[in-house]
């Protein structure tokens, strides 16, 4: 059954660029700023270490054979040689989206799920970052453009049908395209509402991304393809490319093709109405895994800690969840650290191995480690009926240690570190971006820097004194 109701074919369009043409940095709530720069530092340091990752060295080979690198154009974060706009947000949705590490947005009531998870930042920083730069924009308006691209996306995410994710679209591949342009238009263009409908409608007709491809490279490359969609959307706009108006809600437009309808209720009167970094919050994570995977993983690191759990003593874990998690979890014998990210087998296994899971301990050799793989064979994942009775409104993870000593253990999370519920404030990020920056061999005077201008980033006249600080330059070489 779809939730299509009650918006014309025009109205939700003319809305949307109203939204996008319209919001100034005097629109954005004090708290709404502050969580919002959280999530730049955090995408920020997740593309750092990204940029050293298989998908990110990869792509920036492909883009050397290309011709298109250069000492001019926007920043590629982590490297020295630049790139068109176009470029540097595809290698730098990539680079975020990497390694599975940056944040996270579901919508959901006490009783209900009503949006898609997406990852917001991924899509929309990228385009952000490389359009201030190349117009030598401001802080405020980077920070606007940011805040426009993020609420877009993800507004549109809870507007479409849940079919949309559940019959295998990727969300932030499709719905992060949309927001990207949104990202592009607000921090530069924001030209006439025809041309911004234009954009929005160019950006949706090339949004893609399937979930058969989690855990694989091709699930960082939704987001840079999503970013680079964006800035090419918003150029051909401006120059006079033709496209539907009413691509949101036309018959043949992107809710009804790509999800079989939509909730108008969800998105209008709803932009910045309130902002999603007021509510529903967006998660930063503390590992570099599917998101699904981090309540689990919140309550097993803490189990380990208030027990003292050994790995040498554990018989087995059972790890209970609702149906629709093992659906994204699909890997429970992985053999990449790609594959590793979308097991909860691992998740577990790593733990209680290392006591850790962070991004020294998501490599090819450790999944592949003989102690690992025999760890990875006690835990169970499995449905479990409480946490199935407790909704899709809630990852409700319950684990059960069973000790060779005959001891039980027990425990229960509704949500892991990081989210809303239990959020991450600026420290706890700069902390994070300290361990990405220190994978990327970055140096921590450099790192200090990026952590001080992001904090103050509506005090910058211009955003190239932070993309700078991003840049591999002499002085961070052999670092």
């Amino acid at each position: 059954m779809t939730r299509t109701e009650h918006v014309s074919v025009e109205s939700l369009e003319v809305e949307v660029a109203a939204f996008i043409r319209e919001t100034g940095f005097d629109d954005l709530p004090e708290v709404v700023r502050e969580r919002a720069k959280c999530s730049i530092l955090d995408g920020l340091g997740v593309a750092l270490a990204g940029s050293i990752s298989k998908p990110g060295s990869v792509l920036y080979a492909y883009l050397e054979d290309l011709g298109v690198l250069g000492e001019n154009g926007a920043t590629i974060v982590g490297k020295s040689l630049r790139a068109s706009p176009r470029f540097a947000a595809f290698a730098n949705g990539v680079s975020i989206h990497g390694d599975d590490f940056d944040d996270t947005q579901l919508a959901v009531a006490p009783d209900r799920v009503y949006g898609l998870l997406t990852h917001p930042t991924a899509p929309v920083l990228p385009v952000a970052l490389a359009t201030a730069e190349t117009q030598n924009a401001s802080g405020k308006a980077f920070l606007v453009g940011y805040n426009v691209g993020v609420e877009v996306e993800s507004k549109v995410a809870e507007a479409i049908n849940p079919r949309h994710y559940v019959d295998g679209f990727h969300s932030t591949g499709t719905c992060g395209a949309i927001g990207a342009a949104a990202a592009a238009l607000s921090v530069g263009a924001r030209t006439s509402e025809a041309e911004i409908r234009r954009s929005l409608s160019i950006a949706a007709s090339q949004s893609a991304g399937l979930r058969e491809n989690f855990g694989t490279m091709t699930k960082p490359f939704h987001a840079g393809r999503a970013a680079e969609a964006g800035i090419i959307a918003t150029d051909l706009a401006v120059r006079g490319w033709t496209a539907s108006e009413d691509i949101l809600t036309a018959p043949r437009g992107f809710f009804s093709a790509a999800g079989g309808g939509y909730d108008s209720s969800s998105i209008s009167g709803k932009l910045g109405a309130p902002w999603v970094f007021d509510y529903p919050g967006v998660s930063i994570k503390p590992h570099p895994s599917g998101s699904l995977t981090h309540p689990a993983m919140t309550e097993m690191a803490e189990l380990i800690a208030r027990h003292g759990i050994k790995a040498s003593e554990v018989e087995e874990v059972t790890v209970g969840t609702n149906k629709n998690m093992p659906n994204a979890l699909i890997y429970h014998d992985p053999e990449t650290e790609l594959e590793a990210k979308f097991s909860m087998e691992f998740c577990m296994a790593i733990l209680l191995i290392e006591g850790r899971a962070g991004l020294a301990e998501f490599t090819d050799e450790i999944v592949n480690r003989p102690d690992v793989k025999q760890m990875m064979k006690r835990v169970r994942f499995e449905v479990d009926p409480e946490a199935e009775a407790a909704g899709y409104a809630k990852m409700t993870s319950i684990i059960t240690v069973r000790l060779l000593s005959g001891e039980v253990i027990r425990g229960r999370a509704d949500f892991g570190k990081g989210s809303p519920l239990y959020p991450m404030s600026y420290p706890d990020v700069a902390e994070k971006f300290f361990e990405c920056a220190a994978f990327a061999a970055w140096p921590l005077v450099e790192a200090e820097r990026v952590v001080e201008l992001v904090r103050s980033v509506e005090s910058l006249e211009s955003i190239a004194s932070l993309t700078a600080a991003l840049r591999l330059n002499d002085s961070k070489e052999g670092k």
